[in-house]
């Protein structure tokens, strides 16, 4: 029974969103941080680095306004000087002197930013790159289901968005938290050096800031959630309509989708404008106080210094680490909406990693006979169903106590309604998933005790669905078996019955199937698959009726290259068309899930029963039409 990855009328709350609900804040804001600081753990030592060299930027940064406070205090006395005549008037060459301090310093503080910068960037792209991985390597370990309610764009949503948000934020936010706090205890040591008075006035406004920034933050961290959890299901959504477009052309049924997608917008659109207006609030509400504060400090300072408890040199510099001590208030403001984005990101991120995979391998699996292994097991074909039972959800068993043995060679057909279970079986053969009762052994082993790469290598497969990619026609029958010398992929070819049409196209064995693979017919796609099948040489066989959509000449083409594949093999089809399967060796009549009938086609026309009905009803309803 055919089960799609991917459905056009896909709700909200599937797949990698339906990990954080619409609208609320991450399920454990710490826990993700903690778990992003564990995984830049590797990182440390470049890390320590950053950070080191972000203090001492800073620091020499911060020297300058105090420096630059006593070329002040010699222009000021010189000038004053002069007026009264008591001195020579302004020192130009100490003045110079601390100009060249002042390069000499800013020069310094630039060259470790961008030292930093540089290693900061290296480390954030190699989080990049090593979280692309991860996603990419568990996409293979995670079982079927999971993709049966999860839509491709969901996933391509984390590993370019989400992943994305992550590397950016990391790449600016971390040096900024490391510089704005060492410029805030550095000025804030700065403006006690000259005043205390002047520096408490200064730091009045810090929790009046701080209130405002806790109070935009807890406003805005659900919209920053909800925009990347409905940024998922855009993207899953324009994916999986633009890849069935033609389906939803054919059933009219654009207005329903692009009501779903103006949903999904819409919120994504509230959300984000939501987010990024609480976060833009930031800096006018934060300039705002601090201007506060730098009136405040103007008057006290013109205050002390008429009373020559401070000099003109130092409330020049004491203005300029007010200036500077609101930036990095600010800063930390802003970093705190990044943070809350890169959170949100994160979380989905950890989640999806932190999905339940296939169920593991056996501990010591069956060693296979190959090129390489001489003492491994050459499989002979025999297969076992005993008393299996499935479901792909544990409250609905569809699979009820099937047992069939079938041996080496033969030719098995699956027959049955809809929804009967045949696709179902094939899928617990080839262990895309794994029973809840019973057992399927092929020679007398489990498939349990099978690596699932050795027990795929047993099996070919050609589908109802065929799977070509966007690549030469060479290619893709040569992804049978990838160390396949080119005689060999010409004489499946042959074999397959495919050679002669494949030679009469543009470029033969090397046009380009595109995208769409629609540049080939579906009886042509359905021999190139055959040809791969055939290359890959396997010892069973399984086989979805792949002639239902082809015309009678080429399904007489299908039909020879398919006896070509099934000689000498134990060969499974599922079978549409009753017809094409009256010499199998063995018939397996299936109705809800258990094995009704069995036996040859002869033997279950006489009996008259279940199969003799579905088969008379295809003629019956041929003769209708």
């Amino acid at each position: 029974m055919s089960r799609p990855s991917a459905k056009p009328t896909r709700q909200p709350g599937h797949g990698p969103g339906a990990m954080m609900p619409k609208g609320e804040k991450a399920k454990d804001f710490k826990g993700t941080f903690r778990k992003l600081l564990r995984y830049l753990g590797k990182y440390r030592f470049s890390l320590l680095i950053v950070i080191l060299l972000a203090i001492a930027s800073t620091v020499f940064s911060i020297l300058g306004p105090k420096i630059l406070g006593e070329a002040t205090n010699a222009i000021f006395t010189g000038i004053m000087n002069r007026i009264t005549g008591a001195g020579a008037g302004i020192d130009f060459q100490y003045i110079l002197n601390i100009m060249l301090w002042l390069v000499g310093l800013y020069l310094i503080s630039a060259i470790f930013s961008i030292i930093q910068g540089y290693v900061m960037t290296g480390v954030s792209m190699k989080i990049t790159y090593n979280m692309r991985r991860e996603i990419a390597a568990k996409i293979q370990k995670l079982p079927l289901s999971f993709f049966d309610t999860t839509s491709n764009g969901e996933v391509l949503s984390l590993m370019t968005n989400d992943v994305d948000v992550i590397s950016q934020s990391l790449n600016q936010s971390v040096t900024q938290i490391v510089t704005s706090i060492t410029t805030i205890i550095g000025i804030f040591v700065m403006m006690l050096s000259i005043s205390w008075q002047m520096t408490l006035v200064a730091l009045c406004v810090v929790p009046l800031s701080a209130l405002f920034v806790i109070l935009i933050v807890a406003r805005s961290q659900k919209y920053f959630l909800a925009q990347q959890t409905y940024l998922g299901h855009v993207n899953g959504h324009v994916e999986e309509m633009y890849a069935s477009h033609i389906v939803v052309k054919a059933f009219n049924s654009e207005e329903e989708s692009v009501k779903m997608f103006d949903s999904y917008n819409d919120t994504l659109y509230s959300s984000a404008w939501k987010s990024q207006f609480l976060s833009g609030m930031m800096m006018p509400v934060m300039s705002f106080i601090g201007n506060l504060g730098y009136v405040a400090v103007c008057i006290l300072g013109g205050y002390l210094a008429v009373n020559g408890r401070v000099t003109v040199g130092d409330i020049q510099a004491f203005i300029q680490y007010v200036r500077q001590f609101n930036q990095p208030i600010t800063q930390v403001a802003n970093i705190s909406n990044v943070l809350q984005q890169t959170a949100a990101a994160a979380e989905r991120v950890f989640a999806f990693l932190n999905q339940e995979e296939e169920t593991a391998e056996s501990a010591e699996p069956v060693r296979l006979k190959s090129k390489d292994r001489e003492d491994g097991l050459q499989i002979q074909g025999f297969v076992e169903f005993s008393h299996v039972h499935f479901g792909y959800t544990p409250d609905k068993t569809i699979i009820n106590d099937f047992s069939a043995k079938v041996e080496p060679g033969q030719k098995i057909a699956i027959v049955g309604p809809t929804g009967a279970g045949k696709t179902t079986m094939v899928k617990l053969l080839m262990r895309f998933y794994d029973v809840t009762g019973g057992a399927i052994l092929i020679d007398g082993h489990d498939i349990r005790d099978f690596s699932r790469d050795g027990l795929r290598s047993l099996f070919g497969m050609v589908l109802q669905d065929t799977w070509l990619y966007n690549a030469s026609i060479y290619d893709n029958i040569r992804y049978g078996r990838l160390d396949a010398a080119e005689g060999e992929v010409f004489a499946a070819a042959k074999a397959a019955q495919v050679d002669h049409f494949v030679r009469t196209l543009p470029d033969g064995y090397n046009m380009i199937l595109n995208e769409e693979i629609s540049n080939v017919s579906q009886g042509q796609k359905q021999l190139l698959t055959i040809a791969r099948a055939i290359l890959a040489d396997p010892q069973i066989l399984i086989l979805d009726e792949a002639t239902s959509s082809v015309d009678t000449r080429t399904e007489i083409l299908i039909q020879k290259a398919m006896d070509n594949l099934m000689k000498g093999r134990t060969s499974f089809v599922i079978a549409h068309r009753l017809s094409t399967i009256r010499n199998a060796d063995l018939i397996l009549v299936m109705k809800d899930g258990d094995i009704v009938e069995q036996g040859k086609h002869d033997e279950l026309m006489q009996k008259n029963g279940f199969y003799a009905g579905l088969y008379n009803s295809q003629f019956d309803t041929a003769e209708d039409s």
